[in-house]
């Protein structure tokens, strides 16, 4: 069940180190480990890919088999029930509403002296996108990580998800890719996936950038092909934070807790409260909710591990700590949250009130669920749009705008002792000093 701590008397390196630690453990094993395969992909390229496929997921692949079919996408859309895919078409619209406000664009500032400077923004041409398979099936990964590439206007985007063990893929994460666009579709999983699509092998192209969730596995080989490929974050395993006040609802609470501790035993679930009622309340509460669910051994183990109620003084201690821990998910289950929510600065998204549960926004309501964790919510951003674009910058100067500058580079690149830069710019002045002799 979920330990207790007081924050007064406890320690917020406590609570930090509890978090961090789901992401630190065992790393150097870990590393050695998909080092490995990425050296075998990068070397032996789909016969590496082949072999790491038929040891971890048991499916047998080649060269005819590896990428998914039409006929097998056409199959797919058959097996999914009709409510199930009126639902994913009505979260993939709110996802596409939402992030096609995060779209930026090329610019241009002509001044009157001459010069002209601009940005252009370009999308990247090619995106390889993970949807893990394990535990679940994520469709919704599909849609959170695929609709932003779309509207950023990627030239194509690659799936890759692994296999069950008669090499077929979800039909679930099958329709889903159906009804993003996605363009190729390759079954395969974990660190040799992203290494096909960091180095590229003779049926998988290399990509621009790797993005969306995975295990351990996935997470390193992320970090270690950064450099030769863009990625979008290095996450670990989920959590949440919510702070409760005793307006809040222990049966609620108590649900939106567990269905994150769901996920994976490593992921952490805490409540901050400033009412000791309401978490008695809510352990009752998980006590008797949990006993339906079939998910109850993980729930139980993350609870166990990485479960913590904190008790604090107030709210104003429960924003510090939280802009303190930078949780992925933040609930303010509190009577007033848009009163709180400006002073909120680290949190990868953010749930106001009783009736905006964590599930609604890992599925439906439009903000990306691909979000930072393990503190990185104090520099890292959600998935947008953003990450599939880049950007270039030019400058246009005519004679006029280069005469008005030039001095100025010239002292600044001699006083910086580039007296090549500086010469650049002389060798130019003299030139033009020569034209106006002449003249």
């Amino acid at each position: 069940m979920l330990k207790e701590i007081d924050l007064d008397k406890g320690s917020f390196d406590q609570i930090d180190k509890l978090i961090r630690s789901r992401s630190e453990r065992d790393i150097n094993k870990y590393k050695e480990i998909v080092q490995e395969i990425l050296s075998e992909v990068k070397s032996n390229k789909d016969q590496a890919v082949f072999r790491y496929t038929e040891k971890f997921d048991g499916f047998k692949l080649s060269n005819q088999n590896i990428e998914v079919k039409n006929k097998e996408i056409k199959a797919a859309l058959n097996q999914v029930d009709s409510s199930f895919l009126k639902s994913l078409k009505k979260a993939a619209l709110n996802i596409k509403e939402f992030h096609l406000e995060q779209k930026d664009h090329s610019w241009q500032k002509v001044d009157s002296d001459g010069k002209i400077t601009g940005q252009i923004c370009r999308p990247l041409q090619k995106a390889g996108i993970y949807v893990p398979g394990g535990r679940a099936s994520y469709p919704s990964s599909v849609l959170m990580t695929a609709i932003p590439a779309k509207i950023a206007g990627v030239g194509q985007i690659i799936m890759v998800t692994p296999p069950d063990k008669r090499g077929n893929v979800d039909s679930k994460i099958l329709a889903a890719a159906e009804i993003t666009g996605v363009d190729r579709i390759f079954k395969i999983g974990g660190a040799q996936a992203i290494a096909a699509l960091g180095y590229g092998t003779e049926t998988i192209p290399a990509v621009d950038i790797i993005v969306g969730p995975g295990n351990r596995y996935v997470t390193i080989a992320k970090q270690l092909v950064f450099g030769q490929v863009k990625i979008d974050m290095t996450a670990g395993p989920s959590e949440i934070m919510i702070l409760a006040d005793q307006t809040a609802d222990p049966e609620y609470i108590a649900a939106d807790l567990m269905s994150q501790a769901e996920h994976d035993p490593l992921a952490s679930s805490i409540l901050v409260t400033d009412s000791k009622k309401l978490a008695q309340n809510v352990k009752i509460e998980i006590n008797k909710q949990v006993k339906e669910l079939t998910t109850k051994d993980t729930i139980l183990k993350s609870f166990k591990n990485y479960g913590l109620i904190v008790h604090i003084r107030d709210l104003k201690q429960g924003i510090s700590l939280i802009n303190k821990v930078a949780p992925e998910h933040l609930e303010l289950s509190i009577k007033n949250p848009f009163d709180l929510l400006g002073l909120v600065k680290n949190s990868g998204s953010i749930f106001l009130g009783s009736y905006s549960p964590e599930p609604i926004g890992d599925y439906y309501a439009g903000p990306n669920h691909v979000l930072p964790t393990a503190g990185t919510a104090r520099f890292f951003s959600p998935l947008s749009v953003r990450d599939f674009v880049k950007f270039s910058s030019y400058i246009y100067y005519n004679k006029k705008a280069f005469i008005k500058a030039a001095d100025h580079v010239i002292e600044l690149a001699e006083g910086e002792g580039l007296t090549a830069h500086a010469n650049s710019i002389k060798v130019r002045k003299k030139v033009l000093a020569g034209e106006a002799n002449e003249s």
